[in-house]
């Protein structure tokens, strides 16, 4: 890792100027899971298509830890927000009431993906003996960019277990919520996966797929050289339809999509439903070494349970095809539950400059906790597997 007495820890305002081999190297190391959107190319394409820049209100501000050498051993992707929105861990309350007595909650910064609730490390190091001495330092760094800046907090977002306690260790505070993930055990096919559930959720999904695909309606998966901009036109088309209804004023721009498409396009799954030789719906997702992560959904046409199959059930078909262990479907949604994918706990850390605002957060995100572990809980009492205790006497809830 170098000698850390000689290191320079450095403030990049765009990924631009880094080189992404340097980059690539502390956020996917050779030999560990491999994260899509941890990559230079993903983080880089929105910064250079306009989704996430100053304009935006996602100011790059990231952290570059470079040994005596000059290699970078350590990174962090950080922004200077002027907002809460594309973010899935909400903190708008906290802004009010900030403001209510009479601070200004933003410019905040926040270390994580923009638009993208899925669970990766922050404090990206290169592995070796050195590697928890330079995300110690990393942390220190961002605590004293916050600091330098004025911002009234700093924020991780989906973070992994293992750095969420680390900086629960370091005094941040912790925040928990939850999402639903489906898991594969070892299933040869989508009939494999069924055999493991309750007969009753098992006859459900069989005809929630039989009707997806009733009026006519086939489902393509397409990936690497097959992807063309005609793909990346219908789905931005989906894409800004549902988006618009949905949240008003979609993030990803148009160029952001043939950006991934020239630079990871075997990182990169459509899933799209076509009818009468017209494509009608498709799902984006990214292909991590271990993890299919469904990320954005769109339609011009309604058909009962196409949303379930193409986001829900053809994950499963394709990562059951490639051998991966689990597929994140995104941010909330209890509708997953009966469709197999299980409630799991996600993580963030905060810290707030103020005081006496930061004892007021701690005390509710205390309670906070203990409310979502009960959640989870009760929620895995409704899990549609046949090991579950009583599944079939209260499956009918969801």
């Amino acid at each position: 890792m170098g000698d850390a007495e000689q290191a320079i820890i450095k403030v990049a305002q765009g990924l631009g100027a880094v080189d992404p081999a340097q980059w690539d190297a502390c956020a996917n190391p050779e030999g560990e899971p491999y994260n899509p959107f941890l990559s230079h190319a993903f983080l880089h394409a929105l910064e250079e298509s306009g989704s996430a820049n100053r304009r935006t209100g996602w100011m790059p501000y990231h952290l570059l830890f470079e040994d005596a050498t000059g290699v970078l051993a350590g990174c962090v992707p950080m922004y200077l927000k002027g907002h809460s929105r594309g973010e899935y861990v909400f903190d708008q309350g906290w802004a009010d009431a900030y403001e209510r007595v009479g601070g200004s909650y933003y410019p905040k910064l926040l270390i994580a993906v923009p638009f993208t609730p899925a669970t990766g490390p922050r404090l990206l190091t290169r592995p070796g003996a050195g590697r928890a001495a330079a995300e110690d330092q990393l942390l220190a760094a961002a605590l004293e960019v916050a600091r330098r800046t004025n911002v009234s907090s700093l924020h991780f977002n989906f973070l992994t277990e293992r750095q969420w306690t680390l900086l629960g260790e370091r005094g941040l505070l912790l925040r928990n919520d939850q999402q639903f993930h489906w898991h594969n055990h070892n299933y040869k096919n989508f009939d494999d996966f069924l055999a493991d559930l309750s007969s009753r959720k098992r006859k459900m999904i069989r005809k929630e797929r039989e009707k997806a695909l009733c009026n006519g309606i086939e489902v393509e998966w397409v990936t690497g050289k097959d992807l063309t901009e005609s793909h990346w036109d219908a789905f931005y088309e989906f894409y800004m339809d549902t988006g618009q209804r949905k949240w008003g004023s979609p993030y990803l721009t148009r160029e952001f999509f043939s950006l991934i498409n020239e630079r990871m396009p075997d990182d990169t799954l459509l899933i799209m439903a076509k009818r009468n030789g017209r494509m009608i719906a498709g799902a984006l997702n990214f292909i991590g070494s271990e993890v299919l992560f469904g990320r954005n959904w769109g339609a011009i046409e309604h058909h009962p349970f196409l949303h379930f199959e193409c986001c829900y059930y053809q994950a499963i078909d394709f990562a059951i095809a490639k051998g991966l262990k689990r597929v994140e479907a995104g941010a909330q949604g209890e509708h997953k539950l009966a469709r197999g994918y299980l409630p799991s706990k996600t993580f963030s850390a905060h810290w707030i400059e103020n005081e006496s605002f930061s004892n007021a957060v701690a005390d509710y995100l205390n309670r906070e906790r203990q409310h979502v572990e009960h959640d989870i809980e009760m929620l895995s009492t409704y899990s549609p597997f046949r090991h579950t205790e009583n599944a079939d006497t209260q499956e009918d809830d969801f």
